[in-house]
């Protein structure tokens, strides 16, 4: 498929992590933020609370403005099946790199265009002695932007139309893959504490990440622990703007 290009707008680049407990929540969730930001993601807790069913209700509501985040993850056949049964209605779709070419090309094939496929390179939360521990090689332990490269590298080859990483990692990832090749960063964290239990290692706030190269950021926590959220939302996307405007 066409990539789909990020808008002008830096709020239609601001994605709502909807990493809520059911269906209910996600609902009034929605409501509030609509207008503020520019897609919602359905993650793995709503996802295993309501099913398709609810994703199919999203969908209709808000078409083109569901990121679907279940970073699939199996044999090749099993993810295109899964993956082919998901997509309809949604604009992108996560899926680990870590299973290979085959893999991400069998999901580029069965979603056939109806979603943009994002692979998934190195979680947010990874840091190198995590990466050693599951047996990478430790030169891309170490640096987890070399594994992010060489994992993006596999995706584009594949047929995908962007990656999942971590903020610092845009910039090589863009100058690797090209300005085309969608980038899209969690881990975002606007300055001031962060809160208890936040488990992201690798961050940027989100002036700092559209500079480094990123099209669309996911923010749940910082919005929802907020006491006016929406208030929250808007300025994340001043610090975005800001950012889109020194990086020109």
């Amino acid at each position: 498929m066409t990539t789909p290009a990020p808008g002008d707008d830096p709020a239609s680049r601001l994605i709502f992590a909807l990493d809520v407990p059911d269906g209910e929540a996600a609902r009034r969730w929605v409501d509030l933020l609509r207008q503020e930001v520019g897609l919602f993601k359905v993650g793995l807790q709503l996802f295993a609370a309501e099913g398709p069913r609810l994703l199919e209700r999203l969908a209709r509501d808000l078409p083109g403005r569901i990121f679907l985040d279940l970073k699939f993850h199996d044999i090749p056949a099993t993810v295109a099946g899964a993956a082919g049964l998901l997509c309809d209605g949604v604009r992108f779709t996560t899926v680990h790199c870590d299973q290979g070419p085959k893999g991400l090309r069998s999901t580029v094939a069965a979603i056939a265009g109806r979603a943009a496929v994002l692979g998934v390179t190195v979680l947010t939360s990874a840091g190198p002695e995590d990466l050693l521990a599951v047996g990478i090689a430790p030169e891309y332990a170490a640096d987890p932007a070399r594994l992010v490269v060489l994992r993006a590298q596999l995706a584009q080859a594949a047929g995908c139309q962007g990656v999942v990483c971590a903020a610092p990692e845009a910039r090589v990832v863009k100058a690797a893959c090209g300005p085309d090749f969608l980038v899209v960063c969690p881990g975002i964290r606007p300055a001031g504490p962060r809160q208890a239990g936040d488990d992201q290692r690798r961050i940027m706030s989100p002036s700092q990440a559209m500079r480094a190269g990123a099209d669309y950021l996911v923010v749940g926590r910082p919005i929802r622990g907020a006491a006016d959220p929406a208030a929250a939302a808007r300025s994340i996307v001043a610090d975005m703007a800001r950012g889109l405007a020194s990086g020109e």
